[in-house]
Formats: C-alpha cells, sequence, structure tokens
C-alpha cells in the first residue's frame, strides 16, 4: 500500500519520459492510462492479454490507485 511521499516500485518518474508523467516503471505507459482503464472495466486479465510484457498484480493496482488519488487531492 502506498504511503504518502513513498513512490510505489512500480511507478517511476523521469522529466525525460513524458515529460515528468508517473509511468508504470521501465514504460512508458502512463499511470492515468492504467487507472482510466481499470476505472472502464479492465481486469487484470485484460491486462495481461493486451500488455503482455506487463507483470501487474492486484497489489500494483491498489499501489497505482493509491498513489494517484494522493496526486488528485494536491
Amino acid at each position: 500500500m502506498y504511503i504518502y511521499g513513498d513512490m510505489p516500485d512500480i511507478i517511476q518518474t523521469n522529466p525525460k519520459i513524458l515529460g515528468g508523467m508517473p509511468v508504470l516503471k521501465g514504460t512508458r505507459i502512463p499511470i492515468a492510462r492504467i487507472v482510466a482503464l481499470f476505472v472502464q472495466g479492465y481486469t487484470i486479465k485484460d491486462f495481461k492479454r493486451n500488455y503482455p510484457y506487463l507483470n501487474i498484480t492486484r497489489k500494483d493496482i491498489a499501489d497505482i490507485f493509491s498513489y494517484y488519488s494522493h496526486l488528485a487531492i494536491q
């Protein structure tokens, strides 16, 4: 679970990747995209089918949502 101030391992920011937008580590996929897809009904199976190179877990999704909710509040 995300604790304010610590970025989950699944997320990275780099000014050279999408202008520093938080992305899934090792990709150019913004976490906002993951949140949007999940809200639209994507499941872990859908992520694995459409992004086979991702090894995303339920814990990762929970960390992403927790991190993203803190960003939205700021």
